[in-house]
């Protein structure tokens, strides 16, 4: 596991592609399975986003340069659920704290499609979920014509801080085509980017405890295509299969 001390960063995003330095990443150049070294099987669980996921390699696996993270009707006899999804994540494998995430993506669309790109810390040092925070770096929403990019803490899901400060935005996106979806991750603030351009600015409050800044641990990354959900809605299975397809993924250190 890679942990990524602090640095002084700079404050001009423009300037980024000039001071960072590649630590980790994946092209996805190798057919089949991806790499066990860099990620594995999320699990399934309760959570809407993870109730139907499996390790079934037809849901996950790389084919001619690209991850395909597909969510189907099922098709394994012995598995009583309707439907199978893709979720991989980097868990005790790749961690860190500030840096930039970067990642190339094309997504599907379809009723009920939720496709996710999106960290959790590795640790929980301030309690379950929501204490210790989420990043969600994409989330993307039947045939919606924009993704949801957000953040999630006590400050804002237990004391509904909701516009103190405000903590998610949309973006639009290239329909059908790849989209370069980013946080630049500071000691102060988080910055959310779609194709290089900003949507929103998430500051560390003056005097912020771990309720609302929650973001000074080392967090894991997580690439998922769910479906349905109290959020999402329900599922027509006319527009299945869906997938999210991956390009690459990229972290970088800042540098001054």
């Amino acid at each position: 596991m890679f942990v990524l001390m602090s640095l002084s960063f700079t404050t001009h995003s423009q300037d980024i592609a000039n001071e960072r330095q590649l630590i980790w990443e994946d092209d996805f150049e190798v057919n089949g399975a991806p790499d066990p070294s860099k990620w594995s099987f999320a699990g399934r669980g309760a959570p809407d986003w993870k109730c139907y996921c499996t390790d079934s390699p037809e849901a996950f696996f790389v084919k001619d340069g690209l991850l395909h993270l597909k969510a189907s009707q099922q098709t394994h006899p012995a598995d009583s659920l309707k439907y199978q999804t893709g979720c991989i994540q980097t868990k005790d494998k790749f961690s860190f704290r500030y840096g930039k995430l970067e990642i190339r993506a094309k997504l599907s669309k379809g009723k009920g499609s939720w496709p996710a790109i999106w960290m959790m810390p590795q640790d929980s040092k301030y309690g379950g979920w929501p204490d210790s925070g989420e990043i969600d770096v994409m989330e993307h929403l039947n045939f919606d014509p924009f993704v949801y990019q957000t953040l999630h803490s006590h400050h804002i899901d237990r004391l509904e801080e909701k516009d103190n400060p405000p903590y998610y935005a949309t973006q639009e996106f290239d329909v059908d085509e790849f989209n370069v979806y980013a946080v630049e991750w500071y000691e102060d603030r988080l910055d959310f980017f779609v194709n290089g351009k900003k949507s929103f600015s998430y500051p560390k409050l003056e005097e912020a405890d771990q309720k609302q800044w929650p973001f000074d641990q080392e967090f894991y990354i997580i690439l998922n295509q769910a479906l349905g959900g109290s959020w999402v809605g329900e599922i027509h299975d006319d527009d299945l299969p869906v997938q999210m397809l991956v390009d690459w993924v990229r972290v970088y250190q800042m540098i001054d």
